[in-house]
């Protein structure tokens, strides 16, 4: 059986010790499904909104990168990492709800699964931010990873 990586034997919380792993390439790709409803989807029928704080797609992509680069000062366990890559990809799918994927990817000791999950978590928080002019008629829906790949196993859901 598997135990909570982050406690040590008497419970408390603990960082992993990464020390002695492998440095390998390491990726990792989480998700974020944002219903924006009827009145906001009519508005991204023409692209991007544009809003009094800029184009709703380009600053939630922007976003997504600077939080997955700042993972480590959110999350209380979590190592300080420097990625080596890190990118956010926003569509409409044909449900009509807004899909962010982050990607992101480092040479290292651990994963970046948490980093992924950060930057598709903060873009999608921007993307209601930036839309509740129009409605609060948002539903950020759900946040999962995706695939991840190096480290112990690789990982990857369907669909």
């Amino acid at each position: 059986m598997s135990s909570f990586t982050h406690l040590d034997a008497k419970g408390n919380p603990n960082m992993v010790d990464v020390g002695e792993k492998a440095v390998t390439r390491r990726s990792a790709r989480a998700r974020a499904i944002v219903a924006l409803g009827q009145e906001i989807m009519d508005q991204l029928e023409a692209g991007d909104i544009r809003t009094a704080k800029g184009p709703v797609f380009q600053t939630a992509v922007l976003a997504g990168i600077m939080a997955s680069k700042k993972t480590g000062e959110l999350i209380p366990l979590c190592h300080p990492l420097g990625l080596d890559n890190c990118n956010v990809d926003i569509h409409v799918n044909e449900a009509r709800e807004v899909v962010i994927d982050c990607t992101a990817r480092i040479t290292a000791r651990t994963g970046v699964e948490m980093e992924a999950l950060t930057g598709a978590t903060v873009a999608a928080l921007t993307v209601y931010d930036m839309c509740k002019a129009f409605s609060h008629d948002i539903l950020i829906r759900e946040v999962k990873l995706m695939e991840k790949t190096g480290g112990k196993r690789d990982f990857k859901r369907e669909g």
